[in-house]
């Protein structure tokens, strides 16, 4: 599978994320059948603002650790009812989605 075959599979997944909640590179990984490709995921992730307008904010790793760099990650989520501990990190146990 080409990369931006990879890329365009993962935001169709993060498209049915619903408003509210969150998963994880790693269960986008394993919905797609892939689940040794979680770093595949961020990378999509990091390059999604040059192939979709995907609701990528409501990917996080699997601690529900937020994106270092990006600093409108917690805005959007907390703009979606989206919980954030003070360590930082989405509540999973309220807003984790796993797919279909």
């Amino acid at each position: 599978m080409k990369r931006e075959e990879f890329y365009h599979i993962v935001y169709g997944i993060v498209n049915c994320i619903p408003r509210g909640k969150v998963t994880t590179y790693g269960a986008i990984a394993r919905i797609m059948g892939r689940p040794q490709c979680s770093r595949m995921v961020g990378q999509a992730m990091h390059y999604a603002s040059f192939y979709t307008e995907a609701p990528c904010h409501r990917v996080v790793n699997s601690q529900g650790r937020l994106a270092p760099c990006w600093k409108e990650h917690q805005k959007l989520l907390r703009k979606e009812g989206v919980c954030i501990k003070e360590n930082g990190c989405v509540d999973l146990k309220t807003h984790l989605w796993n797919g279909y």
